[in-house]
């Protein structure tokens, strides 16, 4: 029976920045206490995930088996009574979408790099019998090395006859779908994913998408014909790929297998693209297994076995960050915690922890604004025959909601969104009867079915672009940062400060697991120890518990920083702050960063990113530092363009 406490998580990691959200899941950066390796956490509440579940438990087992080099790797399950925790491998450079942004469109040659890389994994990932089904290019991050990761497999499927079995689930981003997935016919897992890498190509080379409209009706039908735009730039064998691939029949498209040897993707490269595996969980490592077995105090021989068990646990976590740091070149070593007893969790740990792991009917966004903000429904879900004009209410297409806007959702930052990022909900209404039939197990679809019987149906409206409210006061004034460092758990001052100390990339959100009656215990007992560690980590690290810098920060050139021709990082901080309001985006300012959030008529998150004004060291010039947080990706690129537009001339 698993327990109900957070502390099993602090045993074994510290928990840090919140570097992605979603519908039901959060993912915050994290660092392995016996390695020191840092790791992404995905984190969902199981009452949030309500007939998500099964999708959770699907990614779960389909990253298990899956292990590639452009596969994000797992390392770690959790789960509790009411939680399950998923640690999984981090990817600093962020998600392939950003990087698209920054660099508004890229070169043919950039391009047929990561593309190499999105077949490889592809190849791989259908040679293992799975088809992914929502390849888009949120759901490929960028690791230390600049090589692309595919996540977020929560609605892959397994067909058990095969690939070649038929699928009737309509899923998948409505911009990345397929023209049968549109139409509701039973289709190929695999040539639907060929449909999408097709559209994922074509964002590559152009920077937009090749099937677009604010009208789903509209949408689709451009689907489903097959029609889209070359620009000029466009060389004629990229165009003849993109025409190979996005073949409204199926039957016509390129396999996987085909592209491995096409000759667009073999231009200035000796060899077709290798697609097998060069991290095959088989493969046990010496040295990982002479480490873990000093640590352990066991036998060479009972830790190969151990290891090979796989169960996601303690043990596999520790055998892959360490031949994860082994094959970066770092010294196979184990911190000296591994020397001594199991970690435990201090009761001032567990305070710690809850105040930065809270599930609530709200979001950890009530730091930033007033009330919390709840999810809407992601881009990436299962979808029954049906048409949506809100995130929170199922709304059947009849002749007065034909013509709803939409624009193609984003689904969860993902790592898993969580990312695994999978896809999203937290704190909005039930689903209807009807979704709940359509939500069936995928072996329910994996046997041949017949031909449909012509009758056509429409994936569900995305969520509509920011109808933004107006009027809303703008929050203005310097706030005090939300420090949601978690204490190491062995809850020595020394190792909290440490953990104090480390500086993620990502920005600070935090989460509360405790309801508000655990709290006031808690403080009565162990609140006059937090004031004690308080002073201590004041008095050493005063940095930490100070407000909003003063001054911009240095920082190096990044491809999600826009230079600008100032050098006066308050006029430019002043500029921004003029242009929001027209825009209607709302905003928290915290010295030379701004989190700002567009909101729907509802009142639902539309749009959530934040803003840094910057000193770029090398030119010395005033930059601007972007990161989306959360909402629809393409949405989020034309009103940042728009916003800086003012600025960076």
């Amino acid at each position: 029976m698993p327990v109900d406490n957070a502390s099993e998580l602090l045993k074994y990691y510290e928990v840090y920045e919140t570097i992605g959200s979603g519908g039901f899941a959060k993912v915050k950066l994290g660092r392995h206490i016996l390695t020191g390796e840092k790791v992404a956490i995905k984190i969902m509440d199981k009452k949030d995930l309500g007939d998500d579940l099964p999708r959770v438990k699907m990614e779960m087992e389909a990253m298990k088996n899956l292990s590639h080099q452009h596969v994000c790797r797992l390392y770690h399950i959790i789960e509790t009574a009411s939680r399950i925790y998923m640690v999984i491998e981090y990817c600093p450079g962020g998600e392939l979408f950003d990087y698209i942004v920054a660099k508004d469109r890229l070169s043919e040659e950039e391009t047929r790099v990561f593309f190499r890389q999105i077949i490889s994994a592809l190849a791989y990932v259908h040679s293992q019998g799975y088809a992914h089904r929502d390849l888009k290019p949120e759901n490929l991050l960028i690791d230390e090395g600049h090589n692309l990761k595919l996540i977020d497999f929560g609605l892959c499927a397994r067909p058990k006859g095969g690939l070649g079995y038929e699928l009737m689930t309509c899923c998948g981003s409505p911009a990345y779908a397929a023209p049968e997935l549109i139409q509701g016919k039973a289709y190929i897992g695999s040539e639907a994913d060929v449909w999408s890498m097709g559209v994922l190509l074509y964002a590559l080379l152009c920077g937009y998408l090749p099937f677009d409209d604010d009208n789903c009706m509209v949408l689709y039908r451009k689907i489903t014909s097959g029609h889209y735009k070359n620009p000029h730039w466009l060389s004629p064998g990229s165009i003849l790929l993109l025409n190979q691939m996005m073949q409204v029949e199926p039957k016509r498209r390129l396999t996987v297998r085909q592209l491995l040897d096409h000759p667009w993707v073999m231009k200035g490269y000796s060899s077709p693209v290798e697609w097998h595996s060069t991290r095959p969980l088989g493969h046990i490592d010496e040295d990982c297994i002479t480490e873990m077995a000093v640590s352990l105090r066991r036998s060479k021989q009972s830790t190969v076995q151990l290891v090979s068990e796989w169960k996601y646990d303690q043990t596999t976590a520790t055998y892959l960050l360490l031949l994860a740091k082994k094959q970066r070149g770092r010294p196979v070593r184990l911190r000296a915690e591994a020397h001594g007893q199991e970690p435990t969790c201090s009761p001032l740990q567990e305070i710690q922890l809850k105040k930065s792991l809270h599930f609530g009917e709200e979001d950890d966004d009530e730091d930033d604004y007033d009330g919390g903000v709840h999810r809407g429904r992601g881009g990436s879900l299962v979808f029954p025959p049906d048409c949506y004009d809100d995130s929170s209410a199922w709304v059947p297409i009849t002749p007065k909601n034909t013509q709803t806007t939409c624009t193609p959702r984003k689904q969860l930052t993902k790592y898993g969104d969580v990312g695994s990022a999978p896809g999203p909900r937290q704190g909005k209404p039930r689903p209807q009867n009807h979704e709940k039939r359509e939500r069936t197990k995928e072996d329910k679809e994996n046997l041949l079915v017949p031909a449909p019987d012509g009758n056509v149906f429409a994936l569900p409206a995305p969520l509509t672009p920011a109808a933004i409210r107006k009027g809303r006061p703008h929050k203005a004034g310097p706030t005090t940062p939300v420090n949601s460092n978690v204490l190491n758990a062995t809850g020595d001052p020394r190792r909290a400060l440490e953990g104090l100390a480390f500086s993620p990339e990502r920005r600070s959100r935090s989460l509360d697991m405790a309801d508000s009656a655990q709290k006031r215990k808690a403080g009565k007992v162990f609140g006059s120890l937090e004031r004690g560690l308080d002073k201590v980590i004041t008095m050493l690290t005063p940095s930490k518990r100070r407000g909003p810098r003063d001054t911009p920060r240095r920082i190096k050139a990044q491809y999600n920083v826009t230079l600008t021709s100032q050098t006066n990082a308050e006029q430019v901080l002043n500029q921004i702050l003029r242009v929001l309001p027209e825009k209607n985006v709302d905003y928290v300012q915290k010295g030379y960063t701004l989190k700002c959030r567009t909101e729907s008529d509802s009142g639902k998150v539309a749009v959530q990113f934040e803003l840094e004004v910057c000193l770029l060291q090398k030119p010395e010039v005033v930059a601007i530092r972007r990161q989306r947080l959360k909402g629809d990706a393409w949405v989020y690129k034309h009103l940042v363009e728009d916003i800086l537009s003012t600025t960076s001339a």
